[in-house]
């Protein structure tokens, strides 16, 4: 079974699901939906029938104190949709500070054009979530 891992932005969700074992995260895709959940939530269908999917992480945008954004609202609702309509998967959040600086980051050390960066920053971002969330599983427990 595999983790989903979401970043859902304004116009565009960015996706990317752990290997079968749990360990890495590979980018999938950026789903353009500009505030057309439908879309997003029928991708997601079939992610989860392609892939077998047993855990949905999401990204909370927080602000640097911890206080949550404007967008976390929002992202709050999509998380209620997801929470019904796939009642039997789990749903879990991680903090997505510094995911997307961390994914220009990685773009430019990568050389990508300007151009294309758009197209793949929120699909880079969701791999930092999914990244975040296998590395908390793996620490012990305090």
């Amino acid at each position: 079974m595999r983790t989903l891992g979401i970043d859902y932005g304004d116009a565009r969700v960015g996706i990317a699901v752990t290997d079968a074992l749990g360990i890495t995260a590979q980018g999938l895709e950026t789903i353009t939906y500009n505030g057309n959940d439908k879309k997003v939530l029928a991708k997601i269908d079939d992610i989860i029938n392609t892939y077998e999917i047993s855990t949905i992480v999401i990204g909370m945008p927080l602000n640097m104190d911890g206080s949550k954004t404007e967008r976390a609202q929002k992202t709050e609702q999509f998380i209620h949709k997801l929470k019904c309509k796939y009642n039997k998967i789990k749903i879990e959040t991680v903090d997505e500070r510094l995911t997307t600086v961390q994914a220009h980051k990685t773009m430019n050390e990568l050389g990508i054009k300007p151009k294309n960066k758009r197209n793949i920053v929120d699909t880079i971002s969701a791999v930092y979530i999914l990244e975040v969330y296998i590395n908390n599983k793996r620490l012990p427990l305090q």
